[in-house]
């Protein structure tokens, strides 16, 4: 066995308590026949499409076996599989295996906004000390945890999991699995309040982690949140063991002391404890300044010298659809299309007050709908108008339903155009763009503003 066999056919069916049929190594697991990788084992989890039907394509493609329920009637009876009662509560045990035998330290993170920005620069500074797992994307969910966790290699030093959810119960579950050293909540926001109605429901699901946590390990909460009590009260009943704070507040245990531009990105000077800290950080954004301090607590947390892992930040960018700034001929675009809530919006538009375009450029705000806000919709849309109207925008162009609330507040000279849906509102932008300008484009997920990039990124095609 090498460091490279992730699962053995033996380790795999113990773990599971399935049956191996053949004996087999892998060296990863995969969930999807489009991105595979020979060695992998393949589980066929069932969803929108069910994964039995594409374990012939994965065996096809070298997996070295595949966890199924029933073996499909279009596989061979000597194929190498993992039988189980559930794929899903297969891939689930694998994660829990692979969590008990790692000595790995442990970093989870969960929060309304910022989530998997700070994964990532958990992932980049913890580099600097050892070997690190990371969850992939925003693998943050019922499989994405599981999923995460069975990928982690044997000798893993450090591991750093995203957790999400939409509905109340689903962080306990998966914090159970993670079972962190170290938990951080990077905010409270008006996410998901179709489902949770208040942000004090919210804080009680997010608050979840607390109940994961290894007995010792340590809580990392937002000090100017609104909800802070109540997340410090939660942490409290749960017996964390150690709890610590970031922010602006002169109590916080990580405090953000300034932030200066320097080139894309920015230098902070962060009070950790009394200990004054600067470092580079690649992006910018007060958000992302934040994210970056909670970070640097949960760092020394784990035990690890932080000197050189603050290093590596300034090279840390932002990610594609979380601020990744791209020159489109002439134009700046801030790619935040991934996903929206009002405090993100918040400081996505911030960030856009703080570019300098260039010539005759203008700043722009392309704002399509936040989505799965409840009742409360039309009133945070609305809400808007004021951190637009604070970071100097020029234009405001919108797309969606929901959207149309904060249309209506927007004055005439700063009206872009506005269209049922990102489709329609693509072309009505492109129309207008001129040199020089930035152009922000943010919303949820489901509001599909990725279109907006992709027809920016055509119109930089066409031009070259």
């Amino acid at each position: 066995m090498t460091a490279r066999d992730l699962w053995t056919a033996s380790e795999a069916a113990q773990a599971t308590a399935g049956t191996a049929v053949g004996s087999w190594l892998a060296s990863g697991i995969s969930i999807d026949t489009r991105t595979i990788k020979s060695g992998d084992l393949f589980v066929a989890l069932k969803g929108e499409r069910d994964g039995h039907e594409f374990v012939a394509a994965a065996l096809g493609k070298n997996a070295a076996a595949a966890m199924v329920s029933a073996r499909p009637a279009d596989v061979s009876a000597d194929a190498p599989l993992l039988l189980v009662h559930d794929t899903q509560t297969g891939l689930e045990a694998l994660g829990r295996a692979s969590r008990q035998r790692s000595s790995a330290r442990i970093v989870a993170v969960t929060g309304s906004a910022g989530k998997t920005t700070t994964k990532e620069m958990l992932r980049t500074m913890l580099g600097a000390a050892g070997s690190v797992a990371a969850s992939a994307a925003s693998y943050n969910n019922h499989w994405g945890v599981p999923l995460s966790l069975a990928r982690m290699p044997r000798e893993t030093q450090y591991g750093v999991f995203e957790l999400g959810m939409n509905h109340a119960g689903e962080i306990r579950a998966l914090v159970k699995q993670v079972r962190p050293h170290v938990a951080i909540i990077t905010t409270i926001a008006a996410a998901h309040l179709e489902y949770f109605g208040t942000l004090e429901a919210i804080a009680d699901a997010k608050a979840e982690i607390f109940e994961g946590i290894e007995p010792g390990g340590t809580a990392i909460l937002p000090a100017n949140n609104p909800q802070f009590e109540r997340l410090k009260a939660h942490a409290v009943a749960a017996g964390v063991a150690r709890l610590l704070t970031f922010g602006t507040r002169a109590d916080a245990d990580g405090r953000l002391m300034s932030s200066e531009s320097h080139g894309d990105g920015q230098k902070i000077t962060v009070s950790l404890r009394g200990q004054f800290v600067q470092c580079v950080i690649g992006a910018a954004g007060a958000h992302i300044a934040m994210n970056a301090v909670a970070a640097m607590l949960a760092v020394q947390e784990l035990g690890v010298d932080l000197a050189p892992c603050i290093a590596p930040l300034a090279q840390f960018s932002a990610l594609k659809g979380r601020g990744a700034r791209i020159a489109i001929n002439g134009i700046e675009l801030i790619d935040e299309s991934y996903n929206a809530n009002p405090a993100s919006m918040a400081a996505a538009l911030d960030l856009l007050g703080q570019t300098r375009p260039k010539a005759k450029g203008r700043r722009i705000a392309v704002l399509g709908d936040m989505l799965e806000l409840g009742e409360n919709a039309a009133a945070l849309h609305h809400g808007l108008i004021e951190p637009i109207t604070a970071a100097g925008a020029d234009l405001v162009f919108a797309c969606g339903p929901h959207m149309r609330a904060l249309w209506d507040a927007v004055p005439q000279n700063l009206r872009g155009s506005y269209a049922e849906n990102s489709i329609g509102l693509a072309s009505q932008l492109l129309a207008l763009l001129r040199d020089g300008d930035v152009v922000l484009v943010k919303g949820s997920f489901g509001s599909r503003m990725a279109v907006i990039i992709d027809a920016l990124k055509t119109r930089n095609a066409a031009a070259a």
